[in-house]
């Protein structure tokens, strides 16, 4: 199948349902691949992180967990490690509201494709901090992520 490429959130999505819809200041980015598997098998093979990012998932929660930052999920509907916020037949939509930033993962099932969407709302000063300093390494584990479905 094709490769992960970079492409506009569709306008299908629930992302641009979010309180507030999606500000000019907030961060999206979106990634695709056409993909013949189902949305939830997708999903799940997304998330099914190599040990890489387990590793790094590890470091990120040791290096934040004296600022306060949510460092553990404790909701019983979860995809991966992200809570479930709410899901259509074509799409899952992901995320967390913490102190520092809000944020929202989609993963779209439209047209024989598979989209994989990311919003941030970043909250203070902390929050656009933070995303500067994970952003790298975000776009390194959503192709990756993307890569495997």
């Amino acid at each position: 199948m094709g490769s992960v490429r970079a492409t506009d959130l569709p306008p299908s999505s629930l992302l641009f349902q979010q309180p507030a819809g999606i500000q000019p200041d907030d961060f999206v980015d979106c990634y695709t691949k056409p993909s013949a598997l189902p949305l939830d098998e997708a999903a799940e093979r997304a998330f099914r992180f190599p040990a890489w990012v387990s590793t790094l998932m590890r470091l990120r929660n040791l290096l934040v967990t004296p600022f306060g930052l949510n460092t553990e999920v404790t909701s019983p509907n979860r995809v991966g490690f992200f809570p479930l916020v709410t899901r259509s037949e074509t799409e899952l939509i992901l995320g967390i509201d913490d102190s520092h930033l809000d944020f929202r993962i989609s993963i779209l099932k439209q047209d024989g494709s598979i989209y994989f969407a990311t919003w941030v709302r970043t909250k203070n000063r902390f929050g656009r901090v933070y995303l500067r300093t994970i952003m790298p390494f975000h776009v390194l584990i959503v192709r990756n992520a993307v890569s495997r479905v």
